[in-house]
């Protein structure tokens, strides 16, 4: 289920992350495997890890995977600092399984076009933490799906 689209002006948010340039078809695999590389680098330094987040640059896809950082890690092992996008975004709350994120993301250009805003390129998903209720019921797991916009 997707909810509306509401437009925010957000500051970025830090982010350690791996970077990967990787077909669409791999994305479920990849992007886990990222987030959990970095989760593992930050765990091993004593940071503070955030939520996961997957930042998509591209139709190509460049993608970093990884997750919020809540202050100062030592870039190793392809972990390195990043930033989720800043200024004017569109922001819709996806509640369901990961695999109709698609709905999140129409939404969004169905929002765009109807608003008159243009898609400025990137856009991210911010995936809450897991939750053990979402292993019985994933209609609850939790998404944010943002577009920078103009």
């Amino acid at each position: 289920m997707t909810d509306r689209v509401e437009l925010h002006d957000l500051a970025p948010a830090p982010l350690a992350v791996v970077r990967r340039q990787v077909p669409a078809s791999d994305l479920a695999r990849v992007v886990p495997e990222c987030c959990g590389r970095v989760w593992k680098t930050l765990r091993a330094q004593g940071a503070q890890p955030g939520r996961n987040v997957a930042v998509y640059w591209d139709g190509a896809i460049r993608l970093e995977a990884g997750v919020e950082v809540l202050g100062p890690f030592a870039e190793q092992d392809g972990v390195v600092r990043s930033a989720t996008p800043g200024g004017a975004v569109a922001v819709v709350t996806h509640l369901g399984p990961y695999g109709s994120l698609g709905q999140a993301h129409a939404a969004v250009r169905e929002w765009s076009k109807a608003t008159g805003r243009r898609l400025a390129g990137p856009n991210w998903e911010i995936y809450g933490h897991w939750q053990d209720i979402w292993n019985a019921d994933p209609s609850l797991i939790r998404t944010d799906v943002c577009y920078q916009v103009v």
